[in-house]
């Protein structure tokens, strides 16, 4: 029959957010004992008391060892990029929107302005440079519009080849990022890029929480 502590093993491990942040004393234990609880005793059929569980997870926080092999993917600093002024907006896909997107590419051909396309089941996002927000909201003005994001920055990291087959590799940004109440709008990715997009407000602090990774 299982045990409490194995209960409580097979909750934490399943989890790498809870591991780490165990494993690093991050988590008060008779706060998680509390919020465990109902599932540890749903696992084991009876009534399991909080004094039980946080001595599972005393013993378990001893044993657990931070996995720091994430920095392992990163041989050498990456390349990290800020862009500011930016704006996002959202519209319900259509036919005539992805007729449209050739056009609003047409105005960074030189490639001077930060400009993403995203496109969902149901909706298309667009994240671009202020200076041609008036152009793209000209030229989609017929396009229903579901929201528009104003006073945005963008942090673009270049990811290593190994990171497309290592698996946390971009937890390990974004888990520090989430330890820090540091809230993300959006993420976009390419194979070899990885761009947070935020408010003007957070980017200094994420900035600094992802250089720190490196130190």
């Amino acid at each position: 029959m299982i045990t409490v502590p194995e209960a409580a093993d097979t909750i934490i491990k399943r989890s790498r957010y809870l591991s780490e942040a165990i494993s690093k004393g991050f988590i008060n234990n008779s706060s998680l004992a509390r919020y465990i609880k109902p599932e540890i005793e749903e696992m084991l059929t009876k009534e399991i008391s909080i004094s039980s569980i946080i001595m599972a997870l005393i013993r378990l926080q001893k044993n657990i060892k931070p996995q720091s092999k994430y920095k392992n993917i990163f041989e050498n600093k990456p390349t990290i990029i800020i862009r500011s002024n930016l704006f996002e907006i959202n519209f319900t896909n259509s036919k005539t929107l992805e007729a449209k997107y050739s056009h609003i590419l047409s105005l960074n051909e030189e490639r001077k302005f930060f400009l993403t396309f995203s496109k969902g089941i149901s909706e298309s996002t667009i994240i671009a440079s202020n200076e041609i927000a008036n152009q793209i909201k000209t030229i989609t003005k017929s396009e229903k519009m579901i929201s528009e994001l104003n006073k945005l920055s963008s942090i673009t990291i270049n990811l290593p080849n190994q990171a497309i087959s290592s698996p946390g590799a971009l937890y390990f940004f974004l888990k520090s990022l989430a330890w820090e109440s540091v809230n993300i709008v959006e993420i976009v990715s390419t194979l070899s890029e990885f761009t947070l997009i935020l408010e003007d407000k957070n980017v200094g602090k994420a900035f600094s929480i992802i250089k720190s990774l490196f130190n």
